[in-house]
């Protein structure tokens, strides 16, 4: 049996008395791509922001590899290594892609606080920076300016600063958000790649890349998790098809 590296404990979250998240309790395997899916409004991306600590949890508790992380803040959690991407591409557009990793390759330590540095001191990171890139297919594209990368490619430069973090638990939010077809497959293949080597949590609408990728479904409705299990069982239970997957099938 895998170690459970996330756990949530009767999680929950009110807005003005509106209950947006209703007593969820998540078990995600460590090594694993757990998917969390539901209709607009099902309260997924609440429990995303609550787990990464964007958001407080009104009542519940949040367990990351045993330590509860409950009333962590967001750079606490981040330190102990659960990071997270965002719908909307962020990049430093004006820095090539080598160097966007290598600013996230010297986050660990305390070169961020130095202001003067010479180039030399600065190259030393790009070795690992490189392969890095390499890792998400964009070695080619190391030396071309951020803001002139495909969307998809952006994304993957996205994917590759995290891992500069070095995550226990990589947390994707809509990670084929936007993208063509091309882009789609390149950046499930990638994040197909991770599995294993990091635990993957994803939000994601596509409901075939959330089958070709996830090991495991949580699927939501009304702030509950309604169903869980593979995309095989899930997507057959009745009360799944009605909330969120019924147009799929009709």
């Amino acid at each position: 049996m895998a170690e459970v590296m996330i756990r949530t404990v009767d999680l929950r979250k009110e807005f003005s008395g509106f209950r947006a998240v209703d007593g969820v309790n998540l078990e995600i395997a460590g090594g694993s791509i757990h998917a969390i899916i539901g209709p607009n409004g099902a309260g997924k991306t609440t429990v995303f922001n609550m787990l990464t600590k964007f958001l407080p949890p009104t009542a519940g508790e949040i367990i990351l590899q045993g330590t509860d992380i409950t009333r962590s803040s967001a750079a606490d959690v981040a330190c102990l290594g659960m990071i997270r991407s965002f719908q909307i591409s962020s990049t430093f557009n004006r820095l090539t892609a080598l160097q966007n990793v290598r600013v996230a390759l010297m986050r660990p330590g305390t070169e961020t606080y130095r202001f003067w540095r010479s180039h030399r001191d600065m190259e030393r990171y790009n070795e690992h920076a490189l392969s890095l890139l390499r890792s998400v297919g964009l070695e080619k594209w190391a030396h071309h300016q951020a803001s002139v990368l495909p969307y998809g490619r952006k994304r993957a430069l996205e994917i590759a600063t995290t891992l500069a973090l070095d995550p226990k638990v990589l947390l994707l939010d809509e990670p084929t958000a936007g993208m063509a077809q091309e882009d789609i497959e390149q950046i499930v293949t990638l994040i197909k790649s991770l599995g294993g080597k990091h635990t993957i949590v994803i939000v994601e609408h596509n409901l075939k890349v959330v089958s070709t990728l996830a090991d495991r479904i949580s699927v939501m409705a009304r702030g509950r998790i309604i169903a869980e299990g593979p995309y095989s069982e899930v997507s057959q239970n009745p009360e799944v098809r009605t909330a969120y997957l019924g147009s799929a099938y009709e």
